[in-house]
């Protein structure tokens, strides 16, 4: 397999995406030819020898604070999304070995079945062997997020920056999409995001990115190409970092 890995700027990464991400152009559910595109965009960092963690979001399939807001008890709800990551999970694993790539999806529900327990030393060892880590069913926890959970797990396995894939091309003053004067920052504090509602990720992850300096790149996931740029050094992105 072909290495480039001494142009990397980072050996080992988490990347975050949302669950909708998968969505393509539906309203709801996966989307196969848009999950095998982004697995190919994985495959193209994996194969520079960066070691890549993941995690998805749910909001694709279900979303626990809408549950919650249409009368459903908060817990129950925030489980129920729980499951709905490990289904994304299994469909990104799904791509990622369709390429070739050797991938673990490892679930903070215990489900033995279909996924791997969350043993963190099991885990870095994985990445030593070059396998992609997909940590689903986020922190295994109620009332916390798949962005702290992206940000926990990024901490756990050393990672060296979290990736966040979105639709635009990095974090906005305003939303670019409704404002045609809506400046990129090239650079933003941990501080600024929390301080300014930027929206780069919900407070809790922030915080503890800030806590243990963990950068977070925030590029676009529509660019193809984009991820393995970034990692080349090049490329449009907002890195949040203190």
């Amino acid at each position: 397999m072909p290495s480039d890995s001494t142009d990397v700027t980072y050996d080992r990464v988490m990347l975050k995406i949302s669950g909708e991400a998968l969505m393509g152009d539906q309203g709801f559910g996966l989307h196969p030819p848009t999950v095998e595109r982004i697995a190919r965009e994985v495959q193209s960092v994996h194969e520079m020898g960066v070691e890549i963690c993941m995690v998805i979001g749910g909001g694709n399939i279900f979303r626990g604070l809408q549950g919650s807001a249409q009368g459903m008890e908060r817990t129950t709800a925030d489980y129920m999304g729980m499951l709905a990551t490990v289904m994304n999970a299994l469909a990104m694993q799904s791509s990622l070995e369709g390429l070739g790539i050797h991938t673990r999806v490892i679930s903070a529900i215990t489900m033995n079945e279909v996924a791997e327990p969350y043993i963190r030393r099991r885990a870095v060892r994985h990445l030593e062997k070059k396998r992609v880590c997909i940590f689903a069913a986020g922190t295994g926890n109620p009332y916390f997020t798949t962005d702290t959970a992206a940000t926990l797990r990024a901490n756990e396995m050393s990672c060296r920056a979290i990736f966040k894939g979105t639709k635009v091309d990095g974090v906005y003053d305003k939303d670019p999409a409704k404002f045609a004067d809506a400046k990129r920052y090239d650079t933003v504090t941990y501080d600024d995001v929390l301080q300014k509602r930027l929206g780069v990720m919900d407070a809790s992850a922030i915080a503890l990115a800030r806590d243990n300096n963990l950068p977070i790149i925030v590029f676009s996931l529509d660019e193809p190409g984009g991820f393995r740029g970034i990692l080349s050094g090049k490329g449009t992105y907002t890195r949040v970092q203190d």
